[in-house]
């Protein structure tokens, strides 16, 4: 079964991020994290993009002390995931390969970016030799020639 779709928006998404990078927050924290990022927000707009994220079982929220703590329940991995997966299939009719090639030909890396991305390469490498070799083996019927 495919995993849902997660639609955020781009103040969603930073609200979310501000919790990933710090952790549990209340309301106040996270618009001082998202201050501290360049993102001038007002209280009630963290509080309604909190509330929006928590509709969206982004986030969850207990009250066990004075405030509201907000924490991520979602991975950041699954929204990159999931985000990733919808640009894929919008800009590159659902190839993934187009999609790494042309971010290998316009953005900048490093050396040892570059060394991570050879490793994975190769891994997948050996991962389809194994996957052909596995396919291309005859089978054996269960019965013997006389």
């Amino acid at each position: 079964m495919a995993k849902q779709q997660i639609e955020l928006g781009a103040a969603e998404l930073d609200v979310l991020k501000a919790l990933w990078r710090g952790g549990p927050a209340t309301v106040r924290e996270v618009r001082e994290r998202l201050h501290k990022k360049g993102r001038k927000v007002a209280y009630t707009t963290v509080l309604t993009f909190l509330t929006r994220l928590e509709k969206k079982a982004c986030v969850r929220s207990d009250r066990s002390g004075f405030a509201y703590i907000y924490h991520a329940a979602v991975e950041q991995d699954r929204v990159i995931g999931s985000r990733l997966h919808e640009a894929v299939r919008q800009l590159f009719d659902g190839a993934a390969a187009p999609m790494v090639a042309h971010l290998m030909r316009t953005e900048k890396f490093t050396r040892s970016e570059i060394e991570e991305l050879q490793r994975l390469v190769d891994s997948l490498a050996v991962q389809a030799d194994e996957s052909s070799k596995s396919l291309a083996k005859p089978r054996r019927s269960g019965r013997r020639s006389r």
